[in-house]
């Protein structure tokens, strides 16, 4: 058995930190003592270091099972940084670049291979699989696993079937979000030999959840941002929409940008960079952003349209007050805002005939036969199939989400994949060409300088670097690349920034869909919708104590710091709240009025400055800074 002070010792040598967050041990022991484990820690809670620790206490490697291309980035370049050997494999790569991957999983003395589910059940990984000393299994974003959880993905039930070929290897499944439902389901998939659930309170106490019903949500979130100061986030549905918020803030002298999943990915680095490093301010965004991003100093999460689902909302709101510091989580509700929910939930449903005509132009438009394309990688230009094939943009995006989510193909975010070349030839091969080509000598020489590893696996390659040492230009390194690839010295790959499609299963002639199962599966959509108007219609029930009991949490006591907890506060106070609400609203009727004239007299003024900021909040009065008004 692993005792207590060498995970202590593997914590402190690579994350610094001295002791563990709350549950993180408990779970990291579970897993060295070979149990299957379900973690749940809300979002920022470290739920990787749960199954990196053990893996690094142990001989072999961990399968880390991941949905999204961004998340394996970030923590493989968050394991490299810390001088632990990680690896990745995702629908970007060519075949060649996965086999290699997989021969180094295998016998490379690494640590962590991470991929996709929808890679468990290819050949490639099938047969490498039983070279591999295989310690442990991480399911990262488990929620997945379950249909009833709200980003079902079938492929993650490949997992199941790894299970079979692995009886022995502890299974660590880790969500953030799970319905006490999605946790019974999470553990039944996995076939858990035991039930073992290992979960942090999802109470965050620094964090204020607000819910502000206004007719001028623009304004609102102004406000709010005045009031509250410091880094934050705010999300809205389309990506018109993030830089039209965008572009509000800016000519209110605020320092913000918009990020949405259809930029270049250089300028999502670029802009998630100036956010993180605070030379951006505010972030607006859809929910593509914030997935493995760590900023501890975020001060407010401000939603301008209402969520899909709970589990989003919980997720994204999540990421204010990571350095438990005081953080507010704003939802703002027009009164349009149901209908429009309700219209975007039904458009994630187009029709089954839709469906299937979608399937069959985009294997017309890859020139895929029948039978053919299984586990094949295409460039995807939507913008081009939909122009080419006269459809809806937006339609056929959420047609090929549902194909994906019917487990026939798997789409890619808008992923950037640097250059890579990977020499082919044996050292004493490389060694005899360079004899033989001089003119290419210097060239060769230069590179393997530059870049070490090359003869081991695909190295990422910067060709304006390469060109600064070489005192030459790009375009003659990239033509010289080029070349050499054709002599069959070296692979190389340029890089690249559309989004990817790969068939998971062959191509077939007609598709099948379950009018049922389609039918069960926007009947869990509109529950979820459900959930969330509860939520932003609620006025009673404290906003804490709503989202936790959501996801099987009782609380003792109220939040306290909630704006119904705040409005019963006020509530209770010696005064009669009532009578002095309706004297300042009085007062105010008459006609914009300062503070200090519209405080004259008042006996209670403490309690009186919280009336006006609470009516603010709710939208029935403003403040200028110098009077309020009624809205």
């Amino acid at each position: 058995m692993i005792d207590d002070s060498s995970i202590l010792t593997i914590l402190k040598k690579y994350w610094g930190f001295s002791s563990f967050r709350p549950q993180q041990e408990e779970i990291i022991q579970s897993v060295l003592d070979g149990k299957d484990t379900l973690a749940l820690l809300p979002t920022g809670g470290g739920k990787s270091i749960c199954f990196q620790i053990p893996s690094l206490a142990k001989d072999g490697i961990c399968l880390v099972v991941s949905p999204l291309i961004a998340l394996m980035q970030d923590q493989v370049q968050n394991l490299k940084s810390k001088g632990i050997k990680a690896l990745m494999i995702h629908s970007a790569m060519s075949k060649r670049e996965i086999d290699i991957t997989l021969d180094n999983a295998a016998y490379g003395n690494y640590k962590f291979l991470y991929l996709s589910p929808e890679r468990l059940e290819t050949e490639l990984f099938q047969a490498r699989l039983k070279k591999m000393t295989v310690n442990s299994v991480a399911i990262d974003e488990a929620h997945c696993i379950s249909q009833w959880g709200y980003d079902f993905r079938p492929a993650y039930l490949n997992v199941a079937k790894l299970k079979e070929e692995l009886p022995d290897v502890p299974f660590i499944a880790l969500t953030a979000t799970a319905t006490p439902k999605v946790v019974e389901d999470i553990q039944e998939r996995l076939t858990f030999k035991k039930q073992n659930v290992l979960q942090e309170s999802f109470l965050r106490s620094n964090l204020s959840y607000v819910v502000i019903k206004t007719e001028n949500t623009m304004a609102k979130m102004l406000h709010v941002i005045d009031k509250t100061g410091g880094p934050g986030i705010v999300y809205a549905t389309t990506r018109r929409r993030t830089k039209e918020v965008a572009n509000i803030l800016i000519e209110h002298g605020l320092s913000a940008d918009f990020y949405h999943a259809g930029l270049t990915a250089e300028e999502r680095q670029r802009k998630q960079n100036d956010w993180i490093t605070n030379q951006t301010q505010i972030i607006v965004s859809t929910n593509a952003f914030g997935m493995g991003i760590d900023k501890p100093d975020v001060r407010f999460v401000i939603h301008v349209d209402l969520p899909s689902s709970l589990e989003a909302y919980f997720q994204e709101a999540g990421r204010a007050g990571r350095d438990e510091k005081k953080a507010y989580s704003v939802l703002l509700v027009s009164p349009s805002m149901t209908g429009d929910l309700k219209q975007r939930t039904e458009a994630e449903f187009p029709e089954i005939d839709f469906i299937k005509k979608c399937y069959l132009s985009l294997s017309n438009y890859f020139q895929i036969p029948i039978h053919g394309g299984l586990d094949q990688s295409y460039t995807f230009d939507i913008k081009d199939y939909s122009k080419r094939y006269k459809l809806n943009i937006a339609s056929a995006y959420r047609a090929l989400h549902f194909l994906e989510k019917e487990g026939l193909l798997s789409l890619s975010e808008n992923f950037a994949t640097k250059s890579k070349i990977y020499i082919l030839l044996t050292k004493q091969d490389f060694y005899k060409f360079q004899v033989a080509n001089k003119k290419y000598d210097y060239f060769l020489k230069t590179l393997l300088r530059t870049y070490g590893g090359l003869m081991e696996n695909y190295i990422a390659i910067n060709e304006t670097e390469l060109a600064k040492n070489l005192d030459s230009n790009r375009t003659k390194v990239i033509d010289t690349l080029v070349r050499l690839k054709k002599l069959e010295v070296m692979d190389y790959e340029p890089k690249g920034n559309l989004p990817k499609i790969t068939y998971t299963r062959q191509r077939v002639d007609k598709i099948h869909i379950s009018k049922h199962h389609y039918q069960e599966r926007k009947t869990i959509a509109f529950d979820q919708l459900n959930a969330v108007v509860h939520y932003a219609e609620n006025e009673n029930e404290c906003r804490s104590s709503t989202l936790l009991n959501y996801f099987g949490e009782e609380l003792t006591k109220t939040c306290g710091v909630c704006d119904v907890c705040l409005a019963k506060k006020r509530a209770n106070t010696a005064v009669n709240v009532d009578t002095l609400e309706l004297k300042l609203l009085e007062r105010i009727t008459k006609g914009p009025q300062k503070v200090d004239k519209l405080l004259q007299g008042i006996k209670y003024q403490k309690e009186a400055i919280q009336i006006l900021s609470f009516l603010t909040e709710k939208g029935k009065i403003t403040f200028d800074g110098l009077s309020y008004s009624l809205n």
